[in-house]
């Protein structure tokens, strides 16, 4: 009985230092992932590319419903990585984030690992590397949350599942990329649009012989989930595939009513599963193309993705012109419209067995508003930068919670302005004093040139309104109080305003950033700061975790990795406990392996 005793005393310890994971009651996958230079020929030309176990893309990551997911990710780059997990919630821990705000990087041959629960989740998401603008390169994939077997599905079963990520490519490496942008250049037009790692289909004679393209192989009369990421730089791409109905069923992570599409405009880093059905009599095979929207130059038109459907009883090749994409020069709403027409599923349980619905987010109050304007880039201190309210955010030295808990002191100001300022735009570390457990209204007011992409980490918001012009609190009379889609990545059209409802509940620090690349790297970002200020047994947040880095003012608390004798590296083994060599005194565990 003693023993018995024992032995449950080191499990309930060890789940403490684990960072509060239930090892025993919900399985732990686990993920090797090794991030490192490869040469690959994309759109022809060779370049340098960030690959993931040595693929580009990287690998999916396939999890269950509540899975403990452990992802050791290995560095070998010649500069600092972190990666990030959109749409994840990290419920408690922005520790695993996986942005300079919340960690400090892995530098180069190092290697960390992230622990984290994909608690009450479902759908189709990614990873991306955050630092040195590093996702232009690669390093990016899929990220699958599978139903638990007790959930229903809202629609049967289908016969297949495919991640298919979308992006658009330059032939420069992302250190030339990050230099012009350095240099007070816009990137300008990318060099094409990749389909699963691969340039276009020889569609026509603009397509230069010696590209690789991607085939979908698919059988007649199947239905197939397919789960498409815009993982590129900062274009919006048209998703199509001819002669065939897209009947969109998830926006990341919350079912969809499901409606039937023939074209679909995908911002970048959203991520939609459709469902397609292979009703097509495969008399040949059939076009994929993702190409460039909301762009005026006719020469766009060769920024192209194509793809084959292969059906596997097609009788010839594709041919002729590829299917048109939506024509709406002179009809802006086209677009809009579509965005606003995605509405959640409230009759479909999500993760749990209740419907999604069932939380009345249009009849909470909202305790605090915040008005987040982009305007084009700007001069700031004989640089070019981007902002939000006039605030360029300078990178944090030393993240959020980490200097909290180490009480550094000045490490950022938590003075960032709820409204557009007033005077000439600065660069500062300013970030929002969010109330924990408030209903926050976001509007994010685009008067840039361009349509850009918005996400918030560590939550999932309510899309309730969108439109042209200024935004004035006369719009709140227009919004969806009852079937708007939850999701953490939506787009702002130029010269419009997006709203957004969201319940903070997860304390941490979480980034909310432009996500098209050139704004992003250029400062269009800031923080929330979410904290409970009655947790004084940290309940509500987890503790910083055992392998947590140190940088900044707080660089003279790491340690060094230490070497692995048998291959001369410098990474650490990921950590192995043996569980029967556990010894816990005084309510401290000792973990000897």
């Amino acid at each position: 009985m003693a023993l018995l005793c024992f032995i449950l005393f080191c499990w309930f310890h060890i789940g403490l230092l684990l960072g509060g994971f239930s090892f025993a009651a919900d399985p732990v996958a686990n993920f090797e992932l090794q991030f490192s230079y490869i040469t690959a020929s994309p759109l022809g030309v060779p370049q340098q590319v960030v690959a993931v176990n040595g693929k580009f893309p990287g690998p999916t990551l396939n999890v269950t419903t509540n899975n403990n997911v452990v992802v050791n990710v290995k560095n070998k780059l010649d500069e600092s990585l972190l990666i990030t997990w959109p749409g994840i919630e990290m419920r408690r821990s922005s520790w695993q984030d996986g942005v300079l705000g919340t960690n400090c990087p892995i530098p180069s041959n190092w290697n960390w690992t992230y622990r984290f629960q994909v608690k009450d989740q479902i759908g189709s998401y990614h990873y991306v590397p955050t630092t040195h603008f590093q996702r232009a390169a690669g390093g990016f994939g899929g990220f699958v949350i599978t139903n638990r077997k007790v959930i229903q599905l809202p629609f049967n079963t289908p016969d297949g599942d495919m991640v298919i990520t979308i992006g658009d490519w330059y032939t420069r490496n992302h250190s030339a990329l990050r230099a012009s942008l350095d240099a007070g250049k816009d990137l300008g037009m990318p060099d094409g649009v990749l389909i699963n790692g691969k340039g276009p289909f020889k569609y026509n004679s603009s397509v230069p012989d010696g590209i690789n393209h991607t085939t979908l192989n698919v059988d007649r009369g199947q239905t197939y989930r397919i789960r498409v990421i815009n993982v590129g730089v900062s274009t919006c791409l048209n998703f199509r595939i001819q002669n065939h109905k897209l009947l969109l069923a998830e926006a990341e992570g919350h079912y969809t009513s499901q409606q039937n599409y023939s074209s679909f405009d995908i911002h970048v880093g959203q991520s939609y599963s459709f469902l397609v059905t292979m009703d097509q009599n495969a008399s040949s095979d059939y076009y994929v193309v993702a190409s460039a929207r909301f762009i005026n130059q006719s020469e766009w038109q060769r920024v192209t993705g194509v793809a084959i459907l292969h059906y596997s009883n097609s009788r010839g090749q594709a041919s002729g012109p590829l299917p048109d994409a939506p024509n709406d020069v002179y009809d802006h709403s086209f677009a809009m419209n579509q965005a606003m027409s995605i509405r959640m599923n409230n009759s479909a349980s999500g993760a749990r067995p209740n419907p999604q619905g069932s939380f009345h987010y249009g009849s909470i109050n909202v305790t605090d508003t915040y008005v987040l304007r982009s305007i084009p880039p700007v001069m700031i201190d004989g640089k070019r930068r981007a902002s939000y309210n006039g605030i360029s955010f300078a990178n944090l030295d030393t993240p959020v919670r980490l200097a909290d808990n180490h009480k550094v002191k000045g490490a950022y100001k938590l003075d960032f302005p709820n409204m557009p300022r007033s005077g000439s735009p600065r660069a500062d570390r300013s970030i929002i004093n969010a109330t924990y457990k408030g209903f926050a209204e976001i509007i994010l007011q685009n008067n840039d040139t361009v349509v850009q992409s918005f996400h918030m980490d560590g939550y999932s918001f309510f899309v309730v309104g969108m439109a042209y012009g200024e935004w004035t609190e006369n719009n709140r009379g227009s919004y969806n109080r009852w079937d708007a889609i939850a999701r953490s990545t939506i787009q702002v059209f130029p010269g419009g305003w997006t709203a957004i409802l969201v319940y903070l509940d997860n304390v941490g620090a979480w980034n909310l950033r432009t996500v098209n690349l050139d704004r992003w790297y250029l400062g269009q970002e800031t923080y929330m700061r979410i904290i409970n200020p009655e947790d004084h047994a940290q309940k509500t947040e987890l503790p910083v975790p055992d392998n947590a880095l140190f940088c900044g003012e707080l660089g003279h608390l790491q340690k060094p990795q230490r070497s692995l004798a048998s291959s001369g590296s410098t990474m650490r083994q990921p950590r192995k406990v043996n569980w029967w060599m556990v010894m816990a005194f005084g309510g401290v565990v000792y973990m000897m392996n």
